[in-house]
């Protein structure tokens, strides 16, 4: 069954689920990095599903595996923020240990789309 709409693929489903836990955590930062580290990871973890969906309305192969690359990218940008939030502890282990592992999720799904895409065009 060929996906109708972005809202279908997992990949899209877990990134919206990170977004969420990416926004409740990042709440608890301290105020003075609301406009420095709560901006920047906000917008790169909003970027992963909206580049997701964006990348399959366009309804071509080619522009929909560059768009998931950029998706890909912006997770590794999310990764290594939460990397740096915990070092300047404002997210502890646990919840590092969390969010790097849906984080890891998300990329596996995506990866697999860009495969699955790949393996399609040729």
């Amino acid at each position: 069954m060929a996906v109708k709409d972005y809202s279908e693929l997992i990949a899209w489903q877990k990134a919206m689920n990170l977004v969420e836990a990416v926004y409740r955590l990042s709440a608890l930062f301290p105020r003075e990095e609301l406009y420095g580290l709560v901006s920047q990871i906000r917008r790169a973890t909003v970027s992963v599903p909206s580049n997701i969906a964006e990348g399959q309305g366009r309804h071509t192969t080619r522009d929909f595996l560059n768009f998931l690359s950029i998706a890909r990218g912006s997770l590794k940008e999310v990764e290594t923020q939460v990397l740096i939030a915990n070092r300047l502890g404002f997210v502890d282990d646990p919840r590092k240990s969390e969010l790097l592992r849906q984080t890891t999720e998300v990329g596996r799904l995506i990866s697999g789309l860009i495969n699955s895409l790949k393996t399609k065009n040729h």
